[in-house]
């Protein structure tokens, strides 16, 4: 089995939806969106450095986060990734911790088996985890309506801010 490092575990705590006690320089710092891939060894999951959206930067250096999220994505290898998704419904605006296990067609077997294997291990570090979603492609991911139905389905009219 697979394990988390300390530096995953501390992730979760700036992943949690926060609401009005956080100040401002806080909620620039707060992760929008993470990528976690192997060790080299193979031997524990770790934060992919640089693939991350922090809040801050949505709307000055990320304009869609969505689509921004997307794209850092590897075409040929699998990863685990957590989604803070901000979205709207008929009723309210809601925020939800979305995990992603990225495992598309073209990334090798045993990369599959490895990130398939060790998946509930991750899984479990994370608090707050409301949506779980196995992608398996571009095409299941890059039409922000597929994340809205796993949000809430027709009740869900924006993403991120932008209307289905």
């Amino acid at each position: 089995m697979y394990m988390t490092t300390l530096t995953d575990l501390s992730l979760s705590l700036s992943m949690k939806v926060r609401k009005a006690q956080a100040n401002e320089d806080e909620k620039k710092k707060r992760k929008k969106a993470v990528l976690f891939c192997l060790s080299e060894d193979k031997k524990h999951i770790i934060l992919e450095e640089g693939q991350e959206i922090l809040t801050g930067d949505v709307g000055v250096t990320v304009q869609d986060p969505y689509l921004h999220f997307v794209k850092m994505l590897p075409p040929d290898d699998c990863r685990y990734a957590l989604y803070d998704a901000t979205y709207e419904t008929k009723e309210t605006k809601k925020e939800d911790l979305v995990f992603i296990f990225w495992a598309p067609d073209g990334a090798p077997l045993k990369s599959k088996m490895i990130y398939a294997s060790s998946k509930d291990a991750i899984k479990k570090k994370f608090t707050g985890i409301k949506h779980e979603w196995q992608v398996n492609g571009l095409e299941d991911i890059k039409d922000r309506r597929t994340l809205a139905d796993k949000l809430g389905g027709s009740s869900v009219i924006t993403l991120e801010g932008s209307p289905l």
